[in-house]
Order: C-alpha cells, then structure tokens, then sequence
C-alpha cells in the first residue's frame, strides 16, 4: 500500500472561481465550507493529509505590476492557514492537515507554541511544512530588503528547528503531576528552560504550553535543492518531492533514505510523496479529450503569461519574464528562489526557445496518469510499485467536482486494489503515516 495528500496548491486563497463547477468561489473562497468538505471527503476517500501552501505577499514582479496577479487571482488574495487548520478538522477523526510556516517569517517560539496548539486542537493531526519562503516581496514585508541567499536560508532554517526541537523537548515526559490534592499541575523541575543562543536565534524558554498529543508536531518539508533535502533528512516525517518520472522519482527516493540513515534515523520514518496532476475522466476517451482541452490551452496568449509569471515569481522576484522575447533563446537564469523549480525549465534546454520550453514542460506532470479513475489507479500502482513506496500528493483544481472524482471516483479503484488505506488504525497523524 501508498500513502495519499492532497497539495492545497492555492493555499487558503481564492480558488478557481470563473469555470462552469467553481460554484461561488468567487465570493465564498474565504470560508472554511468547501476546505472542511475537502478535508471530510478525503478522510472519505483515505487520504492522509490535506498539504497547504501559503505566501504572504502580493506578487508584483511581472511586468512591474500586481495587474496579473490582483485580475487573476494568483496566489492573492490570500488568507493565513493557520486558524483554518482546526475548523478543517471539525467533520473528520484521522486525516491530518498540514499548514505552511516560514522560518523567515516566524519567530521560532511563536511557531513552536503555534504548532502545539494546533496539535492540541486538531486532536493530533496538526503538521508544520518548513520552508524558507521564495521572494524577495515576502521579505520585505517581514523587515528584509531582500531576502538572504538561498543556502544561507536552509542554513537559517535548520538552527530554527533546533530552537523549535528542543522547545517541544523542553517539558519533559513525567511532567505534568495533575494532583489536585496537593495541588500540584506540573513538576517545575521538569519544566526546563533551553537558554538557546546560536548565529540567528535566540530563546530561553521552556514553551508555555503542554505537550501536545504528538509531542512533536508532523514536520513536513518541500525543498528538493541539496540544502532542502540536508533539512528534510534531519527532521522531516514526509517530504512534497517532484515526480518527473520513473527513474527520477525512484532515484530520488533512495537519495532521501540514504540521507536520512545517515543521520541515524530510521528511512521508512520519512515519508516521500511525489506531486502529480492526473486526468480523470468518465472513461479513458474522455479523460484523453480533457488532457487534449488541456494542451490545447497551453499555447494561447493566457496561459503563457500565466507561465511567465510564475517564472517571475519562482526566480524569487528577481527576474520579469515579461521582458524577454518568446522566439529567442531561453534565459540562463536560477535566480533565488525556487532554484530546483527553475532547474527544471533551464538545465539542457540552452538550445530552446523561450516559448518552446515553456509551452512543452509541465512543471507538475501526471506521468501518464490520464485515464479512468480504474486505468489511473493501475497506473499508479505500477509506479509506485517501482518507485519503492512512499505514496502521492496529488494537486487537482479544488472544485467539489475535483473533491469528488478523487475522493469516491479514484479512491474507490485504488482501493479496490489493494492499493490505500481501507481504514485508519491511529488517531495521530504521525501514527497513521507510521503505519506502513
């Protein structure tokens, strides 16, 4: 068996709102409704986690204007996930929801007593993706002109989980005394101050709060860059990786157990999910006249703009697309933020043209997986089966259309297979991510 996620790739923002099954996306995008039905359908269709982005900046870059990103609504407007991870939860009793925090933008105690609480409220299904964030636009909305270099970010990020590590460490597990008689709630001897000082952060500590029921929140991390994979293989329990195809996704697999064994953890802790965008459809004919509608609209005037605004974006804000010719060739660029995204449109296409690059990679594919939910859910078993394991964080459009094509479409041929989960045997979500 495999794991399943689901990638919230819009964040707590406004999804797709001008198609014929948006419903009122348009004005409802910020209210829990249709995130607490995603997250209820899944536990459905047994799935894991529901993984959400999150930026915190309104992208200007292309073009030198919010026009693209403010008419579209791309990745803004934009709410905080963080108060919507236990609403999400309210209708569901295992499936785990993990929220995106910045170690540039928060303060290590306030994300250590933040994930905590979660913890508590979500009855412990709470995970935390760590990242670094990705534009110089976020930075300076957090105190930065830019934002640091690349490596030194992941240098940043791993003190700051040092800092949050032994801040959940810091009440010890007899702690807590719950004596009334006496009285006595806590043993102040096992309440341990952490007096951590290192070249980025500082805190003395303890954490103010009691452990939570996983004790140490879900880590999640989507960095594939060496840095990114350094951190994920110290401290994650599963990791977003991109799934270009069999031999890269195998390969990838086997680099991230052998790091992490070599920090003396044991490989099947850490949990990889592939991204992936099948097609699915009432048969595979029609499912192939989707993925056809699909290509078709990859050429037009639309979609390359959209494309080269989210070059202008993953560059870290360093790079308007806009200004560069679509029939010369494509620009050499990695910019300083997402640098393993930006490999994929760069590396051995020197000869291409700008507009042949971006109109022939998809930067989240589907390997092959167009069909059926019966020919994808073979599809998949065949992948994973080579792969070695982990599972799949797939990243549809959040319709209740999509919602239910993968919760009771496709959930129902993989598990007809054998292939997911049938029941959850835990409460927690590291326990259920644990579990095979």
């Amino acid at each position: 068996m495999f794991h399943m996620g689901w990638f919230l790739g819009n964040g707590f923002g406004i999804q797709p709102w001008t198609g014929t099954f948006s419903g009122r996306s348009m004005t409802d995008w910020m209210k829990p409704d249709l995130y607490v039905d995603l997250t209820s359908s899944l536990e459905r269709g047994g799935y894991d986690f529901v993984f959400i982005e999150d930026t915190s900046m309104v992208e200007d870059t292309y073009e030198g204007s919010a026009a693209h990103t403010l008419s579209r609504g791309t990745m803004a407007p934009k709410n905080d996930p963080i108060p919507l991870v236990p609403l999400m939860t309210q209708r569901s009793k295992h499936i785990g929801v993990i929220a995106t925090i910045s170690t540039s933008q928060y303060p290590p105690f306030l994300a250590a007593r933040q994930a905590v609480t979660l913890d508590h409220l979500t009855e412990g299904r709470f995970g935390a993706n760590i990242v670094t964030s990705v534009t110089h636009r976020v930075g300076q909305n957090f105190g930065f002109d830019k934002l640091p270099p690349h490596d030194e970010r992941y240098t940043r990020a791993e003190e700051w989980m040092d800092v949050v590590s032994q801040l959940w460490e810091s009440w010890d597990e007899d702690a807590l005394v719950l004596n009334p008689d006496l009285p006595m709630y806590a043993d102040h001897t096992k309440v341990n101050p952490i007096n951590f000082r290192g070249d980025y952060f500082s805190s003395r500590g303890p954490l103010n709060t009691i452990p939570g029921p996983q004790r140490r929140p879900v880590i999640a991390q989507a960095g594939n860059s060496s840095p990114g994979r350094a951190l994920a293989s110290k401290h994650a329990d599963t990791m977003l990786a991109m799934g270009h195809n069999v031999e890269q996704m195998k390969a990838f697999r086997e680099d991230m157990r052998a790091r992490v064994a070599a920090e003396g953890r044991d490989p099947d802790s850490l949990k990889v999910m592939f991204l992936v965008t099948p097609m699915l459809g009432e048969n595979d004919e029609h499912a192939r006249q989707r993925e056809a509608e699909r290509l078709a609209y990859v050429s037009s005037d639309e979609s390359i703009a959209g494309i080269l605004w989210g070059l202008s974006y993953v560059s870290g804000g360093e790079v308007d697309f806009s200004k560069f010719d679509l029939d010369e060739k494509m620009p050499n660029i990695i910019g300083n933020g997402e640098q393993s995204s930006m490999k994929q449109y760069t590396a051995g296409n020197e000869d291409k043209t700008l507009r042949e690059v971006i109109t022939s990679i998809r930067q989240i594919g589907d390997l092959g997986l167009i069909g059926s939910p019966d020919t994808v859910a073979a599809k998949m078993g065949e992948i994973m089966e080579e792969v070695g394991g982990d599972g799949f964080l797939v990243y549809p459009e959040v319709t209740r259309r999509t919602i239910a094509e993968y919760s009771d479409g496709l959930s129902l041929a993989l598990r007809r297979r054998g292939l997911i989960r049938d029941t959850y045997d835990h409460s927690t979500l590291r326990e259920n991510l644990l579990d095979f």
